[in-house]
């Protein structure tokens, strides 16, 4: 639902999507509104999380600071053009095939994107469900990389008012270092291409190898999103008559 000029999502306790969107973008947050998002997640169970941009409003930190908020999670959001004759400068790995997912191929894209996380023991079983639900988004499509026809690699693209959003990415082990994810990268821009965008956008860790990778493929950063977490202690207290 929208609360001043906020979006707030519930898509469960513990989903990494329930939490607000554009807090403070189109309109300073007050402190009564504030209150009206914070009940929004409580009484559904959930913990509070706000996505900040730092060009929103100066008030709203100020904000989340007197509320006893803390930052959890740092995000690079970038961006690059995309020409309609798009072709990456660095060399593929002509080996590497790119394809979208076929109808009833769902389950193998889950398990092979959760494959990428297994040396994360405690997040596999997290995003082989996850990766379920995204495979069978009507508003995303998902794409394999595969190595001599076995996928090693996965991704993922939405598209929206010429807008093209990668995500998803994730390579098994043992197909780790053989250009999976440059393929897949190219292979969605050129895909969004061909569907009239002409910007692309991705978010990655600051100073990571993700970072890196997409800054040598013509990404810039836009901005540093900020998550922002409502610890229990700080709820307790702000829910205090």
């Amino acid at each position: 639902m929208e609360l001043g000029g906020a979006y707030a999502m519930y898509d469960g306790p513990a989903s990494p999507v329930t939490q607000t969107f554009g807090l403070g973008i189109s309109q300073p947050v007050t402190g009564p509104r504030l209150d009206e998002i914070e009940e929004f997640f409580r009484v559904r169970g959930a913990e509070i999380f706000h996505e900040f941009c730092p060009l929103a409003d100066p008030s709203t930190v100020a904000l989340l600071n007197e509320r006893g908020y803390q930052p959890t999670e740092f995000t690079s959001v970038m961006y690059r053009p995309i020409p309609k004759d798009f072709r990456l400068a660095a060399s593929r790995n002509e080996r590497i095939q790119v394809r979208l997912v076929h109808p009833g191929e769902e389950e193998l894209w889950a398990q092979t994107a959760a494959l990428g996380w297994s040396e994360t023991s405690e997040l596999e079983d997290f995003f082989k469900e996850l990766g379920q639900v995204s495979a069978k988004r009507t508003a995303a499509l998902s794409f394999f990389a595969e190595l001599e026809g076995e996928a090693i690699a996965t991704s993922a693209l939405s598209i929206s008012d010429g807008v093209a959003l990668l995500a998803g990415a994730s390579t098994i082990p043992d197909g780790r270092k053989q250009g999976a994810q440059l393929a897949l990268l190219e292979g969605r821009l050129r895909y969004a291409a061909q569907q009239g965008c002409d910007i692309a956008m991705m978010g990655a860790l600051p100073g990571s190898g993700s970072q890196r990778n997409a800054e040598r493929n013509g990404f810039r950063i836009a901005y540093t999103r900020v998550k922002w977490h409502l610890q229990h202690a700080a709820v307790d207290e702000v829910a205090k008559p």
